[in-house]
Formats: structure tokens, C-alpha cells, sequence
């Protein structure tokens, strides 16, 4: 009956055959196979909405969540003082920086080298625990990567290796590779405290280096990010969606954060503070005052240039959507062509058939006519912009990198990953959305929405698909059944140039107000099918706001927000500075962190990022890789090599 059976897949097993041609070496690789079936579950990270803010993430990827600095305490309960604790994190988050501030105070550099050596290797040991020695090696670097082998597998305590071991180490010394050693070993317990990194969103604006956790993330190896919306809108940005770029820029200026795209991407803003300087000249722009993080300080000069682009970029920026919006009257959202609603006259806007005061309606380049059309000088200024971001070879690398590693939706080991929302209707159903000539829900709108933000970047799609597709970053970054956004409206104009709050108001849509219904969330995970007695939905976006006591697990543990405001400009608003959420092997931990002084007072200091951690979720047993997404697809594996076996062992396949 067997024979049978596998007959039918034999051109299969003929191609695995190839990678294991004897019966030696198809057995070899199931006993591996189920080896690593039972070694614990490699360390999740998850993190939401970082805006830019490159050293609190590099300190968090660093210290692993606080995770590196449990292990030292545990290894080194009651053997260290606190202080030497501290400076072994220290050394192992920043090892270049602090050697150098260890080897101008140290007066028995080669003892301190001897002590610190053997206590990294006893972390380094600890961390690549949970892993096989193949995976410890293909994360070794190549210079030490055969003598940090040896002294993870080899101890002092074994008396027969004892010599072995001292010896490497002082060889190490001696031979003036400390320093390097030291240095890889700390990168090695970095790379290996991490096994998996999620990134649910929002990388980009607001913090000045978004460019830099790209790079970090270029060099990084197991990652995956669930896009958000200020992503998105970068992404449109290279692909040359005018009204995303404006967007970016407004965004960069109303921060004065100009860092990620001067000097991260070389955009040329020249031609932008000329048009503001010549266009507005006569116009103080006061609503368009950019707003100063704490620390930050410009003079009264670069404040006004500023303030004037601002409102350059601005006026461009709803000229730009309104174009947009009246190419697609199949969105429904011509009714935010703002310009058009404008009394320039009388100085009113009319909103829902009621007129609000304008607080100003000096718009030298806005015609009464013809609100929505570009003046000659602003069609060049435009164009100069466009060609900038298309033409900025790191912007379009990063960009490739963000398509390469993502996608709207992710599912990881009974966890769905999203940044934002689902679109539902108000009793908690999923809701149906139009998309490009057809109507999606649920799965099949997110799967839809991510095959078209590709389209805009492939070449082999057809002209009227791309230019859709790249339209089509606007309706993602403020439309109302985006899933990027979900609400009524962007009220961008209305907080510049209205002083009614009421028009502020930009109301959620139901996914916000139904997310604290567990049936909901069980409605949703059903949808996307995610499988397993503990499962759940994890995802950013909107800030928890801590200090008013929001709670970031919600739908009785089905739900866990974890942006909790990484951006300093979220700090005053959610009381703390942002979540990360570790799910090990024992369980799920919410780590809440504070503000984040600086890598350099880390160095000099020993400060940490002052974390509080809540168990969110323990499970009875340790989970092996084999409750793991992981461990099905290795249980595959095996079945089909077991079947590989037989077919050597009955005379269907011969061995090579």
C-alpha cells in the first residue's frame, strides 16, 4: 500500500534524492531534524513605531529588551558586585567605546582582560544555549569563529581541558587580539539574545534617524516588518506620488527634523527655501512654527526659513491630494479638495454646510478660480522635488529592503501581525472595501492592498496599473477604510487654519471602538486563520497612553498594542517611551520602557534604558521549536525524508 502511495510522488522524491543520495545521509539529516525539534523556542522581539528614534532602537536591539542584562544577573547572582554587573552590560552593548574608557582607568589590563574574557564567554555560552551548533557557527565571525567555538564547548571545570582553555585565552592576549576578540564576542551575544525580529510599522518621520535604522536593519539577519502608514508614505514618496512627498516634507518641517532627508538621503531642499523665501516673504507663518523637541534649538533666522517652507510645502501638499482625489472619484474623498471650500473673499470655510473663520488666507500662489492648480514656479519646484526623491540611490535601496522584508499582514507562531486596523463595520463584521475594480475584506484586502503597492515598483505591470498603484499611496496614508489609517478624515488643514476644535475631530473607525471585544478579535484571527489555543493579534499605531492608566493588553489578552510612544514627541502624551514585547520560550513579557538619555551617557555612565516588565503570558511547558510554525515545517520535512527512506529501502529509488 505504501508503494502505492508514494508512486505518485516520486518525481519529488527523485529531486530530494539529489541533496540526499544514500540512505546514510536522508537518516542523518531526520535525526538532525528532530534534534532540533526539541530544542527550546528561539526569542521573539516585536516593536512598533520607532519614528526615527535610531539610538533608543539600537539600545533596545543591543541590550536584547533588557533581556542580556537578566542573564548577567542570573549568571552572576551573588559572584559580582552590582556595579561590575553593570559595566559587563555596558561593555557587551558598546564594546568599542567602552574598551577605550576601560584601557585609560585599568592599571592590570591583561587581568581585567583574563576576568572579562571568561565571564563572556560564560554569557556567550548562555545565549547560543537554545541554539545548534550550526546556526552558533554560521553567526560567528569568521576571524574567531573557530576559537569562540572551542570556548563555548570547552570549560575550566572539566579538569582534562582546564590548560586547553587557559591557554586560548591567554594566546588571545598575548598575540594583541583582545580588544577584537572582546568586541566580536559582545556582537556575537547581541546577534544571538535576538532569534526573530518583528517590526510592526513606522519607522520613518518625527525622529531624525530613520535612514540609520534602515542601514542597521541592511545588516541584520532574521527581520520582517508589517508596513505602516508613515512608511507608506515614504514608500510612495520614491515612487514618485507628489502628494507623498509633500506630505514627508511638511511632516520633516513641522518637527524641523530636515536629518533622515538631507543627510540620510541627500534631498536636495535648495529649491524648496528659495520658491518659500521668495513666495512668502511679506508672511510671518505663524501656525507653520515648527515644533522643537526638547534640547533642540534653532535661531530666529532658521526658524522663520523654516516656518515659510513649511507653508510652501503645505499649500503644495493640498494642492497635490486634491488632484488626486479628482482623478479618483471612485475614493469618495472630493469633499477634502480643501482649497475649493475656501471664501478667499470673506475669509470662511465651509465645512458640512456650516462656514468656520480662516485664521489666515494669505495664499499668494492659490487662485480663487482654480484653487487646486499649480502656478508655473510651483510645477518646477515640484518636478525638482520629484526627480530628488527618485534619484536618491540609498532612499530606493531602503525602500527595496522594506518590500524585500514586508508586507501588510504577517502571521508568526499564532501571533497576526498588522501596524493599524482591519477594516470592520459597526457590529464588529469584516467590511467591505473597494480596491481597484473589485471589493476585498479581511485577508484578501490585505493581500490585495500589498500585491499593489508592489505594482508601483514593478516594471512588468502596465502603465495605467502603476500609475493606480502609485495614486493609490495617498488613499493608504488618509484614506477612511485604509487600514493604515481608519478614520473619518485627515484634519491636516483644519488644525492649520481653523481655531474651531470641532473640526479637528477625526473619528476612529470601528476596528478602535470594537478592539476591547474579545469575539471580535477571535472574529478577526478566524479570518486570517491563525491557528493554536493561545493566539493573538499584535499591533501599533495608535500610542497607549500609559499615564491616563490605558491598559496595552486588551479583548482579555487577545489584543496587545505595543506603541507606546518610542518618539520623544508621543513622551509628555503616553507618560513613557514605547514597549517591546519578548515572547521566549516560557512565555510572552511587555517590556515598558523610559526615556532613553544617550549612547554616550550609556558609555560613560553605565545608564540602561529603565525598564518595567509585565508577564503578559506564561506557558505551563517550555515551548520546544516544535510548537512552532518552525517545527510543522520541519515535521514535513522528516515526513517526506522518511518516505525518501522507504523508497531507497523497496527498490523505488536507487542510492547514488
Amino acid at each position: 500500500m505504501k508503494k502505492e502511495e508514494l508512486k505518485s510522488k516520486l518525481h519529488y522524491l527523485q529531486l530530494l534524492s539529489q541533496s540526499f543520495p544514500t540512505v546514510a545521509s536522508a537518516a542523518t539529516e531526520i535525526i538532525n531534524l528532530e534534534a532540533i525539534m526539541n530544542l527550546p523556542k528561539g526569542t521573539e522581539h516585536f516593536l512598533a513605531d520607532l519614528h526615527g528614534e535610531s539610538e533608543a532602537f539600537l539600545h533596545v536591539l543591543k541590550n536584547a529588551s533588557g533581556n542580556i542584562k537578566r542573564k548577567v544577573d542570573e549568571l552572576f547572582a551573588g559572584g559580582i558586585r552590582e556595579s561590575e554587573k553593570k559595566e559587563l552590560c555596558t561593555l557587551i552593548y558598546y564594546p568599542e567605546e567602552k574598551l577605550e574608557l576601560v584601557k585609560a582607568a585599568e592599571t592590570d589590563i591583561d587581568d581585567w582582560y583574563h576576568i572579562t574574557i571568561h565571564q563572556l564567554v560564560k554569557v556567550a555560552r548562555e545565549v547560543s544555549s537554545k541554539y545548534t551548533r550550526s546556526k552558533v557557527r554560521k553567526a560567528l565571525p569568521r576571524d574567531f569563529a573557530y576559537i569562540i567555538e572551542e570556548l563555548l564547548h570547552e570549560r575550566t571545570e572539566d579538569n582534562n581541558k582546564a590548560a586547553y582553555v587557559t591557554v586560548i585565552v591567554d594566546t588571545i592576549i598575548t598575540t594583541g587580539r583582545a580588544d577584537d576578540f572582546i568586541c566580536a564576542l559582545c556582537h556575537v551575544i547581541q546577534r544571538l539574545s535576538i532569534d526573530r525580529l518583528h517590526l510592526l510599522g513606522d519607522i520613518f518621520d518625527r525622529g531624525p534617524g530613520a535612514h540609520i535604522i534602515m542601514d542597521t536593519l541592511r545588516q541584520y539577519d532574521t527581520w520582517d516588518i508589517q508596513w505602516g502608514n508613515h512608511d507608506i508614505l515614504w514608500m510612495g514618496a520614491s515612487a514618485g506620488n507628489r502628494a507623498c512627498i509633500c506630505n514627508v516634507l511638511r511632516l520633516s518641517l513641522r518637527y524641523a527634523n530636515l536629518t533622515t532627508l538631507e543627510e540620510g538621503y541627500g534631498i536636495n531642499l535648495v529649491p524648496l527655501a528659495t520658491f518659500a523665501m521668495e513666495t512668502y516673504a511679506a508672511d510671518d507663518c505663524e501656525e507653520f512654527m515648527p515644533r522643537l523637541l526638547q534640547g533642540q534649538h534653532l535661531d530666529a533666522k532658521t526658524l522663520q526659513l523654516t516656518a515659510r517652507m513649511h507653508k510652501a510645502i503645505t499649500i503644495l501638499q493640498f494642492k497635490e491630494e486634491a488632484r488626486i482625489f479628482k482623478r479618483h472619484p471612485e475614493w469618495h474623498m472630493e469633499d477634502r479638495c480643501m482649497l475649493d471650500h475656501v471664501d478667499y473673499k470673506r475669509g470662511v470655510c465651509t465645512l458640512d454646510g456650516k462656514e468656520y473663520a480662516m485664521k489666515t488666507c494669505d495664499f499668494p500662489t492659490v487662485s480663487s478660480k482654480a484653487p487646486s492648480e499649480l502656478t508655473a514656479e510651483e510645477e518646477l519646484l515640484m518636478e525638482k522635488l520629484r526627480h530628488s526623491f527618485l534619484v536618491s540611490e540609498k532612499l530606493q535601496k531602503h525602500v527595496r529592503t522594506l518590500l524585500s522584508h514586508g508586507c501588510m499582514y504577517a502571521v508568526y507562531n499564532s501571533n497576526l501581525l498588522y501596524h493599524a486596523s482591519i477594516p470592520l463595520n459597526a457590529d464588529g463584521t469584516l467590511k467591505e472595501v473597494s480596491l481597484y475594480g473589485g471589493t476585498y475584506k479581511g485577508r484578501e484586502l490585505m493581500e490585495k492592498t500589498g500585491q499593489l503597492i508592489r505594482t508601483a515598483f514593478t516594471d512588468d505591470s502596465s502603465t495605467e496599473d502603476r500609475n493606480y498603484a502609485r495614486d493609490y499611496f495617498l488613499y493608504l496614508w488618509c484614506g477612511p477604510d485604509s487600514p493604515l489609517f481608519d478614520k473619518s478624515k485627515m484634519a491636516t488643514f483644519e488644525r492649520y487654519f481653523l481655531a474651531d476644535k470641532e473640526t479637528w475631530k477625526e473619528t476612529k473607525g470601528a476596528y478602535f471602538q470594537l478592539r476591547e471585544e474579545p469575539e471580535v478579535c477571535e472574529r478577526i484571527l478566524d479570518a486570517f486563520s491563525v491557528e493554536g489555543p493561545q493566539r493573538h493579534i499584535i499591533n501599533g499605531h495608535v500610542p497607549v497612553h500609559v499615564a491616563k492608566g490605558e491598559n496595552p493588553i486588551k479583548a482579555g489578552g487577545r489584543l496587545m498594542v505595543i506603541d507606546g510612544g518610542f518618539s520623544e514627541a508621543y513622551h509628555a502624551e503616553t507618560g513613557i517611551a514605547g514597549y517591546t514585547l519578548v515572547y521566549h520560550s516560557r512565555g510572552f513579557q511587555l517590556v515598558q520602557h523610559e526615556p532613553f538619555t544617550s549612547s554616550s551617557d550609556a558609555i560613560r555612565r553605565g545608564t540602561d534604558i529603565k525598564s518595567t516588565t509585565q508577564i503578559v503570558e506564561m506557558s505551563a511547558h517550555r515551548m520546544l521549536v516544535a510548537d512552532t510554525d518552525k517545527g510543522r515545517e520541519l515535521r514535513s520535512q522528516v515526513s517526506d525524508l522518511k518516505d525518501l527512506l522507504y523508497a531507497y529501502r523497496h527498490g523505488l529509488l536507487n542510492e547514488k
